[in-house]
């Protein structure tokens, strides 16, 4: 019985660990540089290093983006960029906006809105309810 209960909190624990998940709901950037004005951007931060399940947040978030909001992509209105924190240009936007480790952003002017949680919940195991997460962000978004 010991075995599962550690086997089940080791489980848990390894994507905060093996990613450096970041679980913060708020992110404030350290500049008051603001994305131009009506557009959305939705940033994926990530490491050199990553997991599988890392990969699928990236490419279930681009995906949905691409699908939930066709027209919006095609005319750059809503924008999708993955960015490595480890690099120079993703270091600096990582700066800007207070991130440290893997997460998924979407930010409107100086609203943004945190679900890497959600994309660790859902990426994987329930992609369709990480789409709909996804589009109740942006269309909160749209909407304001």
């Amino acid at each position: 019985m010991k075995e599962k209960v550690f086997a089940l909190l080791f489980f848990i624990s390894l994507p905060g660990v093996s990613c450096r998940h970041q679980s913060q709901t708020a992110l404030r950037p350290q500049n008051n540089t603001e994305v131009s004005g009506n557009d959305i951007e939705v940033y994926y931060f990530h490491m050199t290093t990553r997991c599988a399940t890392c990969r699928t947040i990236e490419s279930e978030a681009r995906k949905n983006v691409e699908m939930l909001y066709p027209e919006e992509f095609n005319s750059g209105k809503i924008n999708f960029t993955a960015l490595n924190i480890e690099e120079e240009a993703g270091k600096a936007l990582g700066d800007q906006f207070g991130v440290n480790g893997q997460t998924l952003l979407i930010v409107k002017g100086d609203q943004k809105i945190n679900i890497t949680s959600q994309g660790f919940l859902y990426a994987e195991g329930k992609p369709d309810k990480f789409a709909s997460v996804i589009k109740e962000s942006i269309d909160s978004l749209i909407l304001k």
